[in-house]
């Protein structure tokens, strides 16, 4: 397009031919491949405003960033504006009203520095790059999901504009319906969020533990055997407890099995609780009781700046007979060529995500046991499509044992993707869609 034609745009106006166009299409997953044709950085609301107006005058389609860590990349696409509102990151903290209220580009370790260095917790997530208000309208899975729910569920409030350039807010008590679709599949979909108000929760004691565990000399039948410990013992588990257990194989170890996770209480606790996990051999246990903040850190200090990779995942309901964990465990024996590490990760839900109804949120799935996910990780392009199809090819076993996808973990060329995502909540998500975005304006490949 001429210079010219971006004339209405305001905030940082990217193009193709700046300088910094190449640095600022890329995504966290740099498996992700796109070309917009504007990338439009807004400072404040009234660039989103100009922005959603000049794409609908031009009949461009729209995608929304904040932190880029969409899976499949849909927070960009060939040909498209971007709206990214990584710079709009201002956060105001009421501690007396224990109310936190950030504009939707702030990321993960924002709040948790914020929060966490004015003696609050946040049920955030544990990549610390992350875009809070993508996390949070997908649902919001994290180390403190099962002490203070869903990253959802903390949610008072809202502010968003809509098709029109139009600021509209929504809460429980004004736009009720939009506020309940935008706790688990606002993600790209109604509108662009500029604004959440959080309400915080500060623990009686501001210490958490940071556990971690792995075991020596694993093997496929290890594996399969620590996840049956793992599915025995998850439905009585403290609910001050969450962790993410992987099952993996890389290329520089070979076949392994981490865990890490967060246990609002003592060390002594955490280590009575893991117990049954202590009679597989070679089971080894770190434990770290610190402030809250200390233990964000450093589960922030173990991601890479970005990855190359394929990752979804499914809602598990059910308890797994040994033949389906032999399998699960097979899934990663083989890696795909060019793959430098693959898994099976098991992550952990019930506690207060489960104390509300399915139908209480967009977020339907809150009954499942667990997220069981998939991945393959590779850092050279070549070997790009063999991951993918690798995954795909054990996606169809995974998906006839499990029942929905967790849209934050989202895949391609998912059928009935809708129904999929959102479960008996699909239907009811539809008519509001059409009610805030009548002309399809925030369409994107899996929007509703």
């Amino acid at each position: 397009m001429e210079a010219n034609c971006f004339k209405g745009l305001t905030g940082v106006v990217v193009t193709m031919g700046s300088p910094v166009y190449e640095e600022a299409r890329q995504e966290w997953n740099r498996a992700v491949n796109k070309f917009p044709v504007v990338i439009v950085y807004c400072e404040q609301k009234q660039d989103v405003v100009h922005a959603i107006r000049w794409a609908r005058r031009r009949d461009v389609g729209i995608r929304i960033r904040s932190g880029g860590h969409h899976y499949e990349g849909y927070s960009t696409g060939n040909c498209v504006l971007v709206i990214d509102i990584s710079r709009m990151n201002a956060l105001k903290l009421d501690s007396g009203r224990k109310l936190l209220r950030v504009e939707a580009g702030v990321k993960n370790t924002e709040v948790y520095d914020f929060v966490g260095s004015n003696g609050f917790v946040f049920p955030g997530g544990t990549c610390p790059t992350v875009g809070v208000s993508g996390f949070t309208l997908g649902g919001g899975w994290g180390f403190s999901s099962r002490r203070y729910g869903l990253g959802c569920d903390s949610l008072e409030e809202l502010e968003l504009v809509d098709y029109k350039g139009k600021l509209i807010k929504a809460s429980r008590f004004c736009n009720p319906d939009l506020f309940w679709a935008c706790r688990g599949a606002g993600g790209g979909n109604f509108g662009v969020v500029v604004g959440l108000t959080f309400r915080l929760s500060k623990p009686k004691l501001d210490r958490v533990t940071l556990l971690r565990f792995y075991y020596i000399g694993t093997t496929r039948a290890k594996q399969a055997r620590v996840m049956n410990v793992w599915q025995r013992w998850l439905p009585g588990l403290d609910p001050r407890m969450t962790l993410m257990t992987s099952f993996y194989n890389a290329k520089d170890e070979g076949l392994g099995i981490f865990a890490t996770g967060f246990f609002y209480g003592s060390a002594a606790e955490a280590r009575r609780i893991l117990q049954p996990f202590a009679e597989v051999e070679g089971f080894r246990l770190e434990l770290e009781t610190s402030p809250f903040l200390e233990a964000v850190k450093k589960v922030e200090a173990s991601y890479p700046p970005y990855e190359k990779f394929q990752s979804t995942g499914r809602f598990v309901y059910k308890l797994y007979s040994r033949q389906e964990l032999e399998r699960l465990a097979g899934l990663v024996q083989h890696p795909a060529e060019g793959s430098v590490y693959t898994a099976v990760s098991f992550y952990a839900l019930g506690g207060k995500i489960s104390d509300k109804d399915r139908r209480d949120t967009a977020f339907y799935y809150r009954d499942a046991r667990y997220i069981l996910g998939i991945q393959s990780v590779w850092t050279e392009d070549a070997f790009a499509e063999n991951n993918r199809a690798w995954l795909r090819e054990r996606f169809t076993y995974v998906r006839s044992i499990t029942k929905g996808s967790y849209v934050n973990f989202p895949i391609s060329r998912l059928r009935n993707y809708e129904r999929a995502y959102f479960g008996g909540n699909a239907a009811r998500l539809k008519r509001i869609n059409q009610k805030y975005d009548p002309l399809q304006v925030f369409r994107f490949p899996q929007g509703l």
